[in-house]
Parts: structure tokens; C-alpha cells; sequence
């Protein structure tokens, strides 16, 4: 079985360099519908079983629109589990801005993962989200065990940086080692026991897009 997990189009806030987790949100750009349309002339030669989407907007949207250039228009779940970190007083801020605010914290989210203590800022710690994530992802493996099927799993980055490499077993220490994911990006996972372990296929594959991607698209 294959996991194919999409990172939601860029938007507003993205390229303003602004966070965005889950309890912020801003449109997606215009231009990003034509990027969502690349992904999905990508992925329409892959059959899905299902697909799952975190309930937030910007995730929602490029769900929907993702699926229509899928063949038989998979089902469409939503699953708040799947939603970014809840950033809290962070939230809508420029980045610059919650370096000087937020020092320990925007250093530690960025580059020292398992020393994020997000409580100053009332966010969720990478095991926090860890923890909500991973039940929803084995829920969906189990939901369709067979090794031939395949489903798209559409959220954001920081939350599914944090994920994917905690199912393949990385430390939190070193969730940041493979880089960042990038804006309309697929990353793919491969099962052969319902579950019990992942490989990794493919990481932040951006080369469906047409334009070259910029520092604002990836986190």
C-alpha cells in the first residue's frame, strides 16, 4: 500500500513568510489552483481508494480541487486529526517577528525539534502532534490493507514533516535532517504490513510544477 501525502497549495500568509498553523489561515493564491492542477495531472495516473484531508481551509480547498482531475473522483474525508500544529500566540506572525518575540521557541521549531517547549506560546510540542497524527494514519492503513491500493492524504507541512518521519522511525532530534516540504509537494510511503513499518519512495517531490519554487514555499 501506498501513502500519498500532498501538501495543501500555497497561500497568502506563505508568501508573506507568515505562521500558519492551525489555528490561523488565509486563501489560497490564484496562481496556486494552476500549481493544485499540475499536482493532480501527476497524480491521475495513480488510482486512489480514498482521500483525506485536514479540515482547514487551505487543506480543504486543495483537496477538493485536487480530486477532480483524479479518475473516479475518490471519496473525500476530512479528519481533524490531520490539522497543523496549533501554534498559538504565533499565529499570523511574520516570521521576523516571532524571532525577536519568541526566540527559544522559533529557533527550537525550526532547527532543535525534540527542544521545542511551545507552553509560553500555548502551541503543541512535535510529539503532541505526533501523538494526534499517527492514530489517524494507521487507522487509514488498516481502513485499506491491501498492498495494490493507494490513498492521498492532503494536510500542512510542519504536521506532516513532523509525521512522515516519525513513521519512518526517525528520532525528534532529527525530523529536520531531510529538509523542509514544499508548497503542492507529494511525499510517498509504502507499506507491506498494514502499518507496522514505512519506507520512504519519494520525498517533497516538486517536479510536476512549472515554475521554480522560492524559500516562502517550503517549511
Amino acid at each position: 500500500m501506498k501513502l500519498f501525502f500532498l501538501r495543501h497549495g500555497k497561500t497568502e500568509w506563505n508568501l508573506e513568510s507568515r505562521y500558519q498553523g492551525a489555528g490561523g489561515d488565509s486563501p489560497l493564491l490564484p496562481e496556486s489552483y494552476d500549481e493544485i492542477k499540475q499536482a493532480g495531472t501527476y497524480l491521475k495516473q495513480i488510482k486512489f481508494a480514498h482521500i483525506y484531508a485536514s479540515p482547514i481551509k487551505r487543506a480543504r480547498d486543495t483537496a477538493s480541487t485536487v480530486r477532480q482531475y483524479l479518475p473516479g473522483r475518490p471519496a473525500l474525508s476530512l479528519l481533524s486529526r490531520l490539522e497543523e500544529f496549533h501554534l498559538g500566540k504565533m499565529e499570523g506572525m511574520r516570521f521576523k517577528e516571532a524571532q525577536t518575540r519568541f526566540p527559544e521557541e522559533f529557533d527550537a521549531f525550526r532547527n532543535a525539534p525534540a527542544d521545542y517547549r511551545p507552553v509560553e506560546i500555548g502551541g503543541e510540542s512535535f510529539q503532541e502532534v505526533i501523538d494526534r497524527m499517527t492514530p489517524a494514519i494507521q487507522t487509514i492503513v488498516h481502513n485499506y490493507p491491501n498492498d495494490d491500493q493507494n490513498v492521498l492524504i492532503v494536510s500542512h507541512g510542519a504536521a506532516l514533516n513532523a509525521e512522515i518521519n516519525a513513521l519512518l522511525g526517525t528520532p525528534l532530534a532529527h525530523l529536520r535532517d531531510r529538509g523542509g516540504l514544499s508548497n503542492t509537494s507529494t511525499t510517498i510511503l509504502e507499506t507491506h504490513d498494514v502499518g507496522a513499518h514505512y519506507e520512504l519512495v519519494a520525498w517533497n517531490k516538486t517536479d510536476y510544477l512549472k515554475r521554480k519554487l522560492d524559500s516562502t514555499d517550503t517549511i
